[in-house]
């Protein structure tokens, strides 16, 4: 690579605190589509007094410089330098004031960073680095300033003018402007700040805090969008109470507004008071959104909203922070969306996103700790590990200290850093102080990368009445870190006697006993735990509640693991026990498959799915997710090298079969909770959907013409989203005539509805049937496709990728240039979203020899095209490193 696609890489041992920070900030843009002028006044001083004058550096990128005056002076070029990067001046006082013009062409912003056009509208999307494409200024999360934003606009193209905090002032100017002011009185990072200017309708609403204090909650979309809002205003009330009961957080000012655009680089951001969405996290009514839909806007509103305080109260000090406050909030939404729905299902959603993903980024040359140690774009870092395990991490602090003791932690934290810029150890160290606790081996878990495992061996003991459990623990070495220490690893687990019931729980040296789960404290490299009392051999339960992110080596005989499943009280541990006698069954097919011998699946498998396909009392998501097979990216971790074809195989042929053996079953259930009445956004009406639809994508595996015409007579007479995705996905995968007909049927019934439009992307992209690559060559010269819009790269491009493992991965290559020529062509328009899809290329080295030449090819290709961004140089060096 040349020099310059060599970028400097950010060492989190290299941080200093700022030289400089700014006290105030006074914004005034003039909007414009191509020519958006952006004027602001800095109120500055230096951190520490005295003779030693280091440079001022401002941080801007891609901005036009039209003037810079200091303290009331307008300063000459040779006054101040001025780089592609910077804007510096020498030889500053102790304290002044510096105002910057900028000139900004948010029409031609396609990396959606900064100040943007979408959908004919102004948006700001500012974390981590977009502000400095907006104004010159010191662009780092430890530099909090209050802020006051001035917006004028066109008023009959931009009615609303919105910004941060609560709107002090507005009016009327000449040729058909106008203007708003609003002013945040909470000091915050430049990453938070935000701008919407647009032609917006709003609903509108009120909340009363636990104080009695009257917020007024507004979300705002575009016009036609304004009847798919109601179900965003309730989940942000539910947030907004929900916070204030569990963890005390009240909200602070005067409004709380969201924002839906369709253009948005994530899911969502939470900017001060004015939250900006993805329009797929806030739009839903039954005829365009699913139940999957409904949750995950609950979830996400929630998450947004509590950022409130863990993020925009209290916020990094720097990005390698990041997991401060998004594993925080992760824990955080994730517990809100167990209390709103079904625990143990919420529990099993969440370990199945960590093992099929942050997994296997564990197990990768981007390997890293859930607070990193080096970074060259930050963007790169917004990942499954930041994310979710860094919730597990939290997690993990919320059991070991317990309910009670973990409040009083983050009350501490809340308390002692409202205002600041702060890091993961001071959030750790307020949970210690505030408990009397030392966490310092805890800490490992932040910086230290790669996913511990933990081999165990039971031994029961006739004589003593005794049970051994003897734990060793290890981790894999991950890139610069080849030798790790022993975590602090709780592990939850219980031990069932002979009829199914836990039994009381005694270490030896304990006076009394402890009924149900206990947790063992694994903090060595090998340890023993001696359970006394035991009075028969018992099958162990281990990791309940998935207590840890790591893995589990126990050698259970299939007749324990159909034990767990039938009788262990902790739910995830039902689930996964049916996980791991798939995952073992499948992986003996790959093997019986590569030597060309007979496939067969064990009778005792389909007896136990048909023992809990008709369980009487056991919640019907939580049969859904046990009869769902383990996904084909998880059973590649099984395997080395991974097989992605015949992963595929395997897993029809387990569909399949199942589909043979319980069809009457599943018939039977279908019929019986098709439900013909109005659609429900109510737990027990989406778990009756959920079931009913597991059985006929089971039941579509048989190919029969009936059912073929039982689902496509659900996917036309449906009145919900829900049952129509759930019968044209089968019918995508399924070659019969009413194929075509129900994807030409959907897209013509749809096509005005961008987000419902993605669901018939991904739908076609995911399909496996043959051809699907020229399908989706197709895809992305339809009128409906935007290379522009990262929802549409998602539906299409990144759904292939990922989700279409045996058709991705066809040793002809195809489908390798296919991605890699987006990947480039994506590169130049909006880099965040390319560095994402090359990530699908980390794990080569993981394949059969033909497949790693082909997928090295695709990197080296993607390494020698001049001028990368830094964003996908970093993923495809590390990758070839």
């Amino acid at each position: 690579m040349s020099q310059q696609q060599s970028p400097k890489t950010i060492y989190l041992a290299d941080y200093q605190s700022p030289d400089y920070l700014v006290d105030s900030i006074d914004l005034h843009f003039e909007l414009h589509e191509t020519k958006t002028l952006v004027k602001s006044k800095l109120s500055i001083h230096k951190r520490a007094s005295g003779s030693d004058t280091p440079p001022l550096r401002l941080n801007g990128e891609d901005l036009l410089l039209k003037q810079v005056a200091f303290n009331g002076k307008v300063l000459s070029y040779g006054e101040y330098d001025l780089d592609e990067e910077s804007l510096i001046l020498t030889n500053v006082p102790d304290s002044f004031e510096l105002a910057i013009e900028t000139e900004i062409n948010p029409q031609a912003n396609t990396v959606l960073s900064g100040l943007y056009l979408s959908g004919g509208n102004f948006c700001t999307q500012c974390e981590a680095e977009g502000f400095r494409r907006i104004t010159y200024m010191i662009d780092q999360p430890d530099i909090m300033a209050r802020y006051t934003t001035t917006i004028v606009a066109d008023k009959t193209q931009y009615p609303v003018l919105l910004s941060n905090g609560n709107w002090c002032d507005g009016g009327e100017l000449a040729s058909n402007r106008h203007w708003a002011k609003w002013e945040d009185p909470f000091p915050k990072p430049t990453y938070l700040f935000a701008l919407v200017a647009g032609d917006l309708a709003r609903i509108e609403d009120q909340f009363i805090t636990q104080s009695r204090r009257v917020v007024t909650l507004q979300i705002y979309v575009q016009p036609h969008n304004i009847d798919k809002c109601q179900h965003a205003m309730r989940s942000l009330k539910k947030a907004m109470r929900w916070d204030e009961e569990v963890y005390g957080r009240e909200y602070d000012l005067d409004i709380f507004m969201i924002v839906a655009v369709d253009d948005f680089n994530m899911g969502a951001m939470e900017n001060k008071g004015l939250n900006v969405f993805n329009s797929k996290y806030v739009l839903a009514k039954p005829e365009t959104a699913t139940d999957i839909d409904y949750e995950g806007i609950e979830s996400v509103i929630a998450h947004e909203y509590f950022h409130n305080w863990s993020g925009n109260r209290v916020t990094c000090r720097d990005w390698f922070q990041l997991s401060l406050k998004e594993g925080f909030t992760v824990f955080r939404d994730q517990e809100f969306t167990a209390d709103m729905t079904s625990r143990g299902v919420k529990r099993i959603k969440d370990v199945n996103i960590l093992r099929t993903h942050q997994f296997r980024e564990d197990a990768s040359p981007i390997a890293h700790p859930v607070r990193p140690d080096s970074y060259v774009e930050i963007d790169n870092f917004y990942t499954v590990t930041v994310y979710n395990k860094g919730a597990e991490v939290v997690r993990m602090l919320y059991h070991l200290l317990g309910a009670e003791k973990f409040r009083k932690g983050t009350d501490c934290y809340f308390e002692r850093h409202d205002g600041q810029a702060v890091t993961t150890d001071d959030f750790v160290k307020a949970l210690e102080d505030a408990n009397q606790v030392d966490l310092s081996q805890f800490r490992l878990w932040y910086s230290q990368a790669g996913t511990p495992e933990l081999e165990i061996n039971g031994t029961y003991h006739q004589t003593e009445k005794t049970y051994t459990l003897s734990v060793k623990q290890s981790c894999p070495s991950t890139p610069g870190q080849a030798q790790k220490q022993p975590f602090f690893i709780p592990l939850a687990m219980g031990l069932l006697d002979q009829q199914g019931q836990d039994m009381p729980l005694q270490l030896q040296g304990e006076s009394t006993a402890i009924s149900g789960s206990r947790v063992l404290s694994i903090t060595a490299a090998e340890q023993n735990f001696i359970f006394q009392n035991i009075s028969e051999p018992p099958t162990p339960s281990l990791l309940r509640g998935f207590s840890a992110p790591i893995k589990v080596k126990i050698d259970l005989s299939d007749e324990e693991r159909y034990f767990l499943m039938k009788y262990d009280s902790d739910e995830f541990n039902r689930w996964d026990a049916s996980q791991q006698v798939a995952v073992k069954i499948m992986l003996q097919l790959v093997e019986d498959y590569q030597q060309n011998r007979p496939l067969q699946v064990p009778d005792a498998f389909s007896k136990a799915y048909q023992e809990i396909l008709t369980h009487a009392t056991l919640d019907k998501v939580l049969i859904t997710q046990a009869l769902t097979l383990p996904s084909e990216s998880y059973l590649g971790d099984f395997l080395e090298p991974i097989d992605p074809i015949a992963i595929h195989k395997v897993r029809r042929f387990m569909g399949e079969t199942i589909a043979q053996r319980l069809s009457d079953v599943l018939e039977k259930i279908y019929h019986r909770l098709t439900d013909q009445g109005e659609y429900r956004i109510e737990q027990p009406a989406i778990k009756q959907r959920c079931l009913k639809n597991l059985c006929l994508s089971y039941l579509m595996e048989l190919n029969r013409e009936d059912i073929i015409k039982t689902c496509y007579q659900q996917f036309l007479e449906s009145h919900n989203m829900t049952d129509v995705i759930a019968a044209l996905v089968p019918l995508a995968n399924t070659e019969c005539a009413e194929r075509e007909t129900a994807l030409t049927h959907f897209y013509q019934q749809w096509k005005n509805e961008p987000l419902v439009v993605d669901k018939w992307f991904a739908i076609q992209a995911s399909s496996r049937l043959p051809g699907t690559l020229e399908q989706v060559k197709h895809l992305i010269q339809h009128e409906a496709f935007n290379l522009k819009n990262p929802n549409k790269v998602r539906a299409v491009i990144s759904t292939f990728a990922n989700n279409n493992q045996a058709q991705f991965h066809d040793l002809s290559g195809a489908g390798y240039e296919f991605v890699t020529e987006m990947i480039l062509q994506l590169d130049s328009i909006n880099a965040q979203i390319s560095s994402r899809l090359v990530k699908v290329y980390t794990l080569w080295r993981k394949y059969d020899e033909q497949r790693q030449a082909l997928l090295k090819q695709q990197l080296e290709k993607i390494a020698n095209t001049p001028n990368l961004s830094k964003n996908v140089y970093e993923i495809v060096s590390k990758s070839l490193g």
